[in-house]
């Protein structure tokens, strides 16, 4: 049995109309979303009959939404609201009711919300809130992927729990120095793989400044306790001995690459963000354009045209896009190709539109590339990549890729022409109307700014996809429900 919120019934209540302003955030978005929707969204997820009650879901979802918004930790966010009344009020309570267990938010996001179909309903239903307040959306949508590096990167639990664990003994030291003589013994560095060593150290320094009520009076102590508390948790029940092992290795660019996640957005040219699909670091942004526009179009905006960077102008996408109706504002890679088709794998070699160069099915880069064939314009190239060998001999997918044992190199074919759909599509990026839509698109990457800069979205705080999906969802709805603000405001 869930408990139901209602009226609240507090001889305090007047204090609510007092200290928080009309105009606060937090007091306009409870008066612009019904949030019972959470509810119905989630009570698959309960068991009626059985156990105590449980809190109502919409609370802890807003929990989370105060969690994204102020990027504070499970037992941050808790703490926080004893004393902010304004955290109070959007989370229905009344001025002197408690709060709940920060554990309970973990359990919450752990075990309610643990699929896509959460993060698609909450972006369904933050464009939806956009419709009921009178925002008309366009029929244009523009596409991009953003990366998220993975909280434990391309670090180990161990290593990571040690760094999290080192900035904690720093802000120790800083208060109270004779902690440097208290603190227990660090594990040996030498001993890589005794993981429980550092669970153990860990523990026993969290436990040595829990023990000083001092200590913990400084806000910047409580807070790194609560991070190497919750990491501790996290890597027990979820990485173990590991890395984030759903996340990959992905380019920006031929020199620099990231390891974590890729989240494609669909976002008109009002920054309502309509769609969104998570995958791994090495995946193509062009794979997702008839996603995102699918999606846009369950969620009740009829898309008219698409507009998007080079990575989209795919062969795929210029068909899709001409089947259904729609523009497609995508200038057309100066790599048009098909396969050598040679091998199983071919069509997951992957073209990375801003290093310019291939991308084998591994997320290994190709390291240089050569024309060969004739120059005569009527008459297709052909293209060689060349990927590093060394890789190739410890690759799990050297077989079903091609190579054979001491290979001497490792190239990928690509026949270099342009088809009359190609030509087409090329005629239409001379037009006005082209032109137009494609000075939209930098909207979007001031949106993928926003994500990170203003709601902590360049670094992953959950393990794993779902952990992903989750932190998109609840991150793309409070910057959808922000943005209707705005726009309501004018």
């Amino acid at each position: 049995m869930i408990k139901q919120e209602g009226m609240i019934l507090s001889p305090y209540i007047d204090l609510y109309d007092i200290i928080i302003p009309e105009d606060h955030e937090l007091r306009q978005l409870n008066e612009l979303v019904d949030f019972s929707f959470v509810d119905d969204l989630l009570k698959h997820t309960y068991t009626s009959g059985n156990g105590r009650p449980g809190y109502r879901p919409q609370v802890m979802f807003k929990y989370l939404m105060l969690k994204r918004m102020y990027e504070l930790s499970d037992r941050d966010v808790v703490e926080r609201t004893r004393t902010d009344m304004a955290f109070k009020y959007f989370l229905g309570l009344a001025p002197e009711e408690d709060v709940i267990e920060f554990s309970s938010l973990t359990k919450f996001r752990k075990l309610r919300l643990k699929d896509e179909s959460v993060m698609d309903a909450l972006i369904s239903k933050s464009v939806q809130t956009a419709a009921e307040n009178g925002i008309k959306l366009s029929k244009t949508i523009i596409v991009d992927s953003t990366h998220t590096e993975a909280r434990y990167g391309t670090k180990s639990a161990r290593e990571y729990l040690l760094e999290v664990c080192k900035n904690l003994r720093k802000k120790v030291y800083s208060v109270n120095e004779e902690y440097v003589k208290q603190m227990p013994k660090k594990p040996d560095n030498n001993r890589i793989g005794l993981y429980e060593e550092v669970v153990d150290y860990c523990e026993r320094v969290y436990r040595l400044v829990d023990d000083d009520e001092s200590l913990k009076a400084y806000k910047n102590i409580q807070e790194n306790m609560n991070l190497l508390r919750e990491t501790l948790d996290d890597v027990n029940e979820e990485l173990t001995y590991s890395k984030d092992s759903d996340a990959k290795t992905g380019h920006k660019t031929a020199d620099t690459e990231f390891f974590g996640y890729k989240t494609h957005i669909a976002m008109t040219p009002e920054r309502i963000i309509t769609a969104a699909a998570v995958t791994s670091g090495e995946k193509h942004d062009g794979k997702e354009l008839a996603s995102l526009a699918d999606k846009t179009e369950a969620n009740g905006i009829d898309v008219d045209n698409i507009v998007g960077d080079g990575a989209y102008s795919e062969k795929e996408n210029i068909e899709y896009a001409n089947e259904n109706e729609i523009n497609l504002v995508s200038k057309l890679s100066k790599t048009v190709s098909s396969g050598n088709r040679k091998n199983a794998l071919d069509g997951e070699f992957s073209y990375n539109k801003d290093a310019k160069m291939y991308v084998c099915p591994a997320g290994h880069m190709a390291i240089h590339k050569s024309k060969t064939g004739a120059k005569n314009p009527n008459k297709p190239q052909r293209e060689s990549c060349f990927f590093d060998v060394k890789k190739c001999v410890q690759c799990p997918l050297r077989e079903k890729c091609g190579y054979k044992e001491n290979q001497k190199s490792k190239t990928y074919n690509i026949t270099v022409k342009m088809s009359k759909i190609h030509q087409d599509h090329q005629d239409r990026q001379q037009t006005e109307y082209y032109q137009e839509l494609a000075g939209e698109r930098y909207k979007i990457e001031a949106k993928n700014a926003e994500l990170k800069k203003e709601h902590g979205y360049a670094h992953t705080v959950y393990a794993g996809i779902n952990g992903m999906m989750l932190q998109a969802g609840v991150t793309i709805f409070v910057v959808n429900l922000k943005r209707i603000l705005k726009l309501k405001k004018r």
